[in-house]
């Protein structure tokens, strides 16, 4: 039965979860007091929200938990009663996608201002999507939701149907003048990228619901790049083509190189030996699969698929995304296999990032500077000041992509511990360490308007204390890689408005004048392949 939509007061709510059981049960009771709040803020305002689908007391949580129970959710709602998308957990955007498609009154997405519950995560991901689809909506966040900026944003949205945030940090690279040796480098790299052409090696598309890390081939070919589309029952069965002596041949590399491995006994809750064997038998197959095809970069989903059948591939993908690593041969020819290289990898197949770390680790190389880049997530952030830092400072955490070139002593700061049973029930480690200070280029490559864009800008990675460092681990992830990111010229709101997905792309320079110069030469080579180009907060034009 639908929904009336004579009271004008009611706003309808929408919880979207993960597709996994434990993870919405671990968060319904976050979420459910997330919305006790919003329904306060709502009250205040003279308005009463009303949940569109009711608590499930078998499940034991009140997410909308797949497509299928999505779609009934949304055949029971009032297409022209505004809606609200709260988030604070991560979530699969596929649930609520086709329901929001053609929703006509006007959509809120909110998420809860934390790094415990990745609410922020979840909701830029959904914003991302929801951006590639054409689909309008506002956004809003909030740690308490009683701060004025929330209750600003609120009140317009509930008055006008929008919220309007200050973007002011956004350029047009069409608008701006770049030096002529940063363009004339830039385009020529990007130009010989698309003329030899690269292949992007995807092993199973659309991972967790992210329908914002798939690019269309129509977009993406024009760049030159095409996809070597991979299943990952044939990466799972090449790793039983592994044989042990090679996995331990990996194993003994990595400890040889100073990387310590948190092990312990208990299979169900603890990192094994016998997993991390696992995850080198992986890579040996990543590998091999990928010099097979071609591949240039490769992208793993994981999370759907080989989590059933084998640990994380999170030691995985950061051993690739660096140059010095394990050598891998070739068991036909016995050669070295991308000797001397990294072999990009873009975690969760997130083909946005396969696509900005292709271009980055061509024009780094060219420019003489460590290629090694990585996604994160845009996890949380929080004001610090002390040690010479007074700023906000932003978590950027991810799952293990991180190459161990990011850290200050590479290998020697690196460990590896098991990924939380919650959502790797079979395992498996990540590299964790903390980013060392220095000077980067973070991006984003999203499709808006139906082409391919990307923003570009310049932060610094600053050192925290150890009790601060350890502080943000455990509100967030503390398996996790971390990166204390100071983004220039952008403020907290600002980034949460503009940016387009729950990644962010990062790569070292060696110094703040070089960071300004690679940024604008970067933009060029993006520009080049077709992409419309901003170059957001503090970019340096000389």
């Amino acid at each position: 039965m639908k929904k009336k939509s004579s009271s004008a007061k009611q706003i309808l709510l929408v919880a979207n979860g993960d597709l996994r059981l434990s993870a919405n049960q671990v968060c319904w009771p976050e979420q459910a007091r997330m919305e006790a709040t919003l329904a306060t803020a709502l009250k205040a305002e003279g308005y009463k929200l009303v949940r569109a689908h009711p608590y499930d007391r078998t499940k034991k949580h009140g997410f909308i938990d797949s497509q299928k129970m999505g779609m009934e959710v949304f055949r029971g709602i009032d297409p022209d009663v505004p809606l609200i998308v709260a988030e604070c957990v991560w979530q699969y955007s596929q649930h609520l996608l086709p329901g929001l498609s053609t929703h006509r009154a006007p959509i809120l997405t909110v998420a809860n201002w934390s790094g415990t519950w990745p609410g922020l995560v979840g909701m830029l991901n959904l914003n991302g999507s929801l951006t590639k689809m054409g689909v309008s909506y506002s956004t809003l966040w909030s740690e308490q939701f009683t701060d004025a900026y929330f209750k600003n944003g609120l009140r317009q949205w509930l008055t006008e149907g929008v919220v309007t945030h200050d973007q002011s940090h956004v350029r047009s690279l069409s608008l701006l003048k770049l030096p002529g040796a940063d363009e004339q480098l830039g385009r020529t790299v990007a130009r010989r990228l698309r003329d030899r052409k690269a292949i992007l090696g995807v092993f199973d598309e659309g991972c967790m619901g992210m329908h914002n890390a798939i690019i269309p081939d129509e977009l993406l070919n024009p760049t030159g790049v095409f996809k070597e589309r991979l299943s990952q029952s044939a990466l799972y069965a090449a790793m039983q083509q592994v044989s042990d002596a090679e996995a331990a041949e990996v194993l003994r590399w990595m400890q040889q190189k100073g990387m310590k491995f948190n092990w312990g006994a208990d299979e169900a809750t603890e990192l094994t030996e016998a997993q991390t064997l696992l995850q080198c038998k992986m890579y040996v197959a990543a590998v091999r699969i990928a010099a097979e095809f071609g591949c240039d970069t490769i992208g793993i989903q994981y999370q759907q698929g080989l989590k059933d059948l084998a640990p994380a591939s999170d030691l995985v993908e950061g051993t690739l995304n660096n140059v010095d690593r394990p050598p891998v041969l070739c068991s036909q020819t016995g050669e070295v296999l991308f000797d001397g290289d990294a072999l990009p990898h873009f975690n969760e197949v997130d083909e946005c990032a396969g696509l900005d770390g292709l271009v980055t680790n061509r024009l780094w190389k060219e420019l003489g500077f460590a290629p090694e880049n990585t996604l994160h997530d845009l996890r949380w952030g929080a004001p610090y000041k002390g040690q010479g830092i007074n700023d906000y400072v932003w978590v950027f955490l991810i799952s293990g992509a991180v190459p161990p070139a990011h850290f200050a002593r590479g290998w020697k700061d690196a460990s590896s511990e098991r990924q939380p049973p919650m959502y790797f029930r079979l395992g498996g480690g990540t590299i964790k360490g903390i980013s060392k200070p220095g000077w980067i280029v973070w991006s984003r490559v999203f499709v808006m308007n139906g082409k391919l864009c990307a923003d570009l800008g310049v932060a610094e990675v600053v050192k925290l204390p150890p009790k601060e460092t350890e502080h943000r681990w455990r509100e967030t992830t503390p398996q996790w890689p971390i990166m204390h990111a100071v983004l220039k010229g952008i403020t907290r709101d600002q980034m949460m408005a503009r940016h387009k997905s729950n990644h962010i792309q990062v790569v070292y320079t060696p110094n703040e004048k070089q960071a300004h110069r690679a940024c604008r030469i970067k933009a060029a080579a993006l520009a080049e392949l077709g992409l419309e180009v901003s170059l957001c907060g503090e970019v340096r034009l000389s």
